[in-house]
């Protein structure tokens, strides 16, 4: 490869923030859907970016330095019962299956109101009101502590978060989170770092509503961020750390185990 293409290669390769499959760039096209680094975005607040919008209600988006030094990353901060997300919209993966990876950090979680119940990713498709809840949990007072759970709303199954034990939430530490969303049976899994975690696994007929079959919506957006739906709650302010989002119709990788 001669210097002038390696110099082009690097190029488009750093200019990329969000990218958006182009059906016709090749016979096999990526199976990359959307990928953000938040690198090439200026600090500040935020309520857009190349692909993604914004939604907020008592909540706030800022693009800050990365506290790791290298780079930068997405700062959420909520006051109270408040959202503050990220949002891909026009999403339409193949299948109406798709993987996401995201690297997150939450500072602190609810401690009250008892079964304080928290969202960190939303898939939804305008076909149905069925709300994914792929990345969410609760705190759990039988227990003394926050535990991530996948969860669903406003569909057949009705509103749950089934969470677990087995999957504490831990606060002020960053973690790799990856999740699939599958549509041949309507089930979502989770991995943690690299770790696959099954008991957070739901599908058609094993979930947390009610008898009904759990069925995706036709995804055609996402929301990562934060949403605690409880008022008064303890803390009365929540701040997330968000970087390093892809989303791909095949797993993307890259969390150490």
């Amino acid at each position: 490869m001669t210097p002038l293409r390696k110099a082009a290669v690097a190029l488009v390769a750093s200019v990329a923030a969000l990218l958006p499959v182009s059906p016709t760039a090749s016979a096999s096209p990526s199976p990359v859907l959307a990928r953000e680094t938040f690198d090439h975005l200026p600090l500040g607040p935020v309520t857009e970016g190349r692909g993604w919008t914004t939604d907020t209600s008592d909540g706030t988006l800022t693009i800050a330095r990365s506290s790791s030094g290298h780079g930068r990353e997405l700062r959420i901060r909520t006051q109270g019962n408040g959202r503050a997300f990220l949002v891909v919209p026009d999403l339409k993966p193949p299948g109406n299956s798709f993987w996401a990876r995201l690297r997150i950090r939450v500072d602190a979680f609810p401690t009250a109101p008892d079964w304080a119940h928290w969202t960190l990713a939303e898939a939804s498709g305008s076909d149905s009101p069925t709300l994914v809840r792929p990345l969410g949990g609760q705190y759990a007072p039988t227990d003394k502590g926050n535990f991530y759970g996948v969860g669903s709303d406003l569909g057949p199954t009705g509103d749950w978060t089934s969470w677990k034990t087995s999957a504490p939430a831990r606060a002020g530490v960053w973690q790799c989170v990856e999740f699939h969303l599958d549509a041949t049976d309507n089930r979502v899994t989770v991995y943690f770092d690299g770790v696959p975690q099954p008991d957070l696994t739901v599908s058609t007929d094993q979930h947390g509503g009610t008898s009904d079959p759990f069925v995706f919506p036709t995804f055609d957006r996402l929301k990562l961020g934060w949403q605690l739906y409880q008022a008064d709650p303890s803390p009365s302010s929540y701040d997330v750390r968000m970087d390093d989002i892809a989303l791909s119709s095949r797993r993307v990788g890259g969390c150490k185990a």
